[in-house]
């Protein structure tokens, strides 16, 4: 491609993927492109693909679809980020990775795109796709039943995937009773640690309470992700609400007492519940 021609392409409109494709190549052009997009490498970049991510999901969770086509396309632009560096080394292109999708999605899906029975469950389709999964680890020598669950997930997120795959072999707590047993057995574990005051003991703990907190939302159920920024949203939201009140009073949050925000906290979760 010519420079008017790309040039012409950079500032079409309606020039779609191609347009974006060739602003990245742009970009990062060693001679003409950005110095800060120049720098850039997988891991530099790894970080921002995963808040982009966080605020695709933020923009459904809120219902701000007026916000989502934008966070869509940042989202996007991090997949031609990592593409083209890829193809800068000869690892992989845009196209190469949407074959490489394309493919997998047909494989996995035989009973729209191949001869399978659609007359099935969506349970049972469920383990006809971890089936292939399964296969296709043992295709890339990942014998072992926790491989390939990435590291670079979300502790929380990882920590369900972690126990899903156990669960497949049968190593899980048949009644969710047991995992609130667990629990409790835990709370109990990391208060005996906090009397020890060793910070390692007590991190460990800490971690052992969380895993199976993940593994009762698990049973339940629930997304713990999904929860828990539920959780930090309403936290936001009155805690906002002591703020607003005590500006009312001419005072902020460091001039109240506990006692004080815990009843005007109280008063907010009372109406809230009212209300509903």
């Amino acid at each position: 491609m010519t420079r008017d021609e790309s040039d012409r392409l950079v500032h079409d409109p309606k020039g779609g993927l191609p347009r974006l494709l060739e602003i990245m190549r742009r970009l990062r052009d060693p001679e003409t492109g950005c110095p800060w997009d120049i720098e850039q490498d997988f891991a530099s970049i790894a970080p921002y693909t995963i808040e982009e991510a966080y605020e695709v999901a933020d923009a459904i969770e809120r219902g701000a679809w007026d916000e989502l086509e934008g966070e869509l396309g940042d989202l996007l632009l991090q997949t031609v980020y990592h593409t083209q560096m890829g193809e800068e080394v000869g690892l992989f292109s845009f196209q190469s990775v949407a074959d490489a999708i394309s493919d997998k999605m047909v494989a996995r899906h035989p009973h729209v795109f191949g001869a399978a029975s659609r007359d099935k469950s969506a349970e049972q389709q469920t383990r006809d796709w971890e089936a292939i999964k399964a296969a296709e680890r043992a295709g890339k020598a990942q014998g072992r039943v926790l491989d390939g669950v990435a590291l670079g997930l979300p502790a929380l997120l990882r920590a369900v995937k972690l126990q899903k795959r156990a669960a497949r072999v049968g190593f899980d707590w048949p009644e969710t009773g047991q995992v609130i047993d667990k629990l409790v057995e835990e709370a109990g574990e990391l208060a005996a640690a906090k009397e020890t005051g060793d910070p390692a003991e007590i991190a460990e703990e800490m971690g052992d309470l969380l895993f199976v907190a993940a593994n009762l939302a698990r049973h339940l159920g629930v997304d713990p992700e999904t929860a828990l920024r539920a959780a930090n949203a309403k936290f936001t939201r009155r805690f906002a609400g002591i703020e607003d009140a005590l500006a009312a009073q001419g005072r902020r949050p460091d001039e109240a007492t506990l006692e004080e925000m815990d009843a005007l906290w109280d008063a907010m979760k009372a109406a809230e519940k009212a209300s509903d």
